[in-house]
């Protein structure tokens, strides 16, 4: 089973590294430094799960050099999602499986627009990790859990073979039979951290002692849960109480991957999170003033600092 990594970042970067460790036929696709670093010296994985160093690793920033695979796990930042999408087609053959791993409730769609929607499925990436330096992958934690399936519910023999790849890599990996509400789940938490982390310039440990903060945290998960069900996405009635007793889990230091991306300079992933919130609250007619609030208040950083 060939399996292409198409956004070789912190998440496809440290799920594809735990594969190819394992003994999968794994390409990755990257730009830049990043690159340059995994073509010189390999891709390095910092990690409490375990450290990897692993050398000769086949990388290029060209799909057609790697070709037709049977899984492409799609993990680009959300605002590449266009371009990197219209590259796809090289990967493609008649069973291709594109499991989107990114944030937001709106990559599927775009996928299908490219590919078609029988190449498309879902996943779920549950990790904290960065890239700490070009080639390098930093880990925050234990928690590396990955969770996929196809759209429509069915079982398939591609995401059959890909979870017992996965099964032996080293992480969580979880076959799911509703996927399209684990996707709506994951929003319904990382909208909110990653707003209020970004916010307040402050890591979950902050957060969840602040009762201010707190509150504010469950608001916006409020929020968005609200959305699921207008949209027939069942989250069970507890989805407030199941969020409070995760953020209460995690290390104290860890933060929102938009709060990374704040503190480097770099573009943050504010229209497809809070800002689609927002978007979708219009839509639906359902009050969002947390994520409103978030989205305005971030905005002015959304694609860098501000000019000064």
């Amino acid at each position: 089973m060939r399996i292409a990594i198409m956004g070789a970042g912190a998440v496809g970067g440290y799920f594809g590294a735990r594969l190819l460790a394992a003994g999968a036929d794994v390409a990755f696709l990257a730009r830049g430094r990043h690159l340059a670093a995994i073509r010189q010296d390999g891709l390095r994985i910092d990690s409490a799960a375990g450290n990897l160093h692993l050398k000769n690793v086949t990388a290029s920033d060209n799909p057609a050099a790697i070709g037709p695979v049977d899984i492409v796990l799609f993990a680009v930042k959300l605002w590449d999602t266009e371009e990197a999408a219209a590259k796809l087609a090289p990967l493609i053959g008649p069973e291709t499986a594109v499991i989107t791993l990114q944030n937001g409730v709106t990559s599927a769609e775009t996928l299908a627009a490219r590919v078609g929607a029988a190449h498309v499925a879902g996943g779920v990436a549950h990790i904290a990790a960065q890239v700490f330096a070009p080639g390098v992958i930093r880990h925050t934690g234990t928690m590396a859990r990955l969770s996929f399936g196809e759209l429509n519910g069915k079982r398939s023999e591609r995401m059959t073979r890909f979870h017992a790849l996965a099964a032996d890599a080293g992480f969580d990996a979880i076959y799911s039979p509703d996927i399209l509400s684990m996707i709506w789940e994951k929003f319904t938490f990382l909208a909110p951290f990653s707003g209020v982390t970004a916010l307040t310039r402050q890591p979950v440990g902050v957060i969840r002692a602040v009762p201010e903060t707190r509150a504010l945290f469950l608001d916006a998960v409020a929020e968005v849960a609200e959305l699921a069900r207008r949209r027939s996405v069942n989250l069970g009635p507890d989805i407030l109480d199941r969020i409070g007793t995760l953020i209460d889990s995690l290390v104290p230091e860890m933060k929102s991957s938009m709060l990374n991306d704040l503190e480097r300079g770099g573009k943050l992933e504010l229209p497809w999170l809070s800002g689609a919130v927002v978007r979708l609250g219009r839509e639906l007619d359902v009050p969002t003033p947390v994520h409103r609030v978030i989205a305005a208040a971030l905005a002015p950083y959304a694609d860098g600092p501000p000019a000064k």
